[in-house]
């Protein structure tokens, strides 16, 4: 059975991989949800050919609130743990996605793909909302013990 620990460290795995937009090779490039999606994959949890339906670089918030409710079970932001996944508004919409890890300082962090990290890559940071990141909804990933 695949724990959150095994979550995290395979996410964590991935820090440093370039960003790329619909990027899907851990190493060589990967977008935010491409992180959710080779985690899945790398621990056997969805299919070698699941993904996300193509979607511009300002992805679209509805859909992305409809794919992760579909995919995922959706849990309450006071529930949320490491091991889970994220979905944040940074513009106007849902449309970036992360997976909760535990912070090295205490509290809670995010791995995510980030184009506004210098250079654009996989980091890990401190999980803080804020008018720049802002909560959307927290999920459990199927298949976690």
């Amino acid at each position: 059975m695949t724990t959150r620990t095994d979550v995290v460290r395979t996410a964590r795995g991935f820090i440093g991989t370039p960003f790329h937009h619909m990027g899907r090779l851990p190493g060589v490039g990967l977008d935010c949800s491409g992180v959710l999606i080779c985690l899945g994959r790398d621990l056997g949890l969805v299919a070698a050919s699941f993904d996300v339906p193509a979607y511009t670089p300002g992805a679209n918030g509805v859909a992305m609130l409809e794919w992760c409710s579909v995919h995922m079970t959706p849990v309450p932001r006071s529930q949320m743990a490491p091991g889970d996944a994220v979905l944040t508004i940074t513009d106007a919409e849902p449309q970036h996605l992360g997976i909760v890890g535990d912070y090295r300082n205490g509290g809670l962090s995010i791995i995510h793909a980030s184009n506004q990290a210098n250079p654009p890559r996989v980091i890990e940071t401190r999980l803080m909302f804020s008018r720049i990141l802002r909560f959307a909804a927290a999920y459990r990933l199927p298949g976690i013990e």
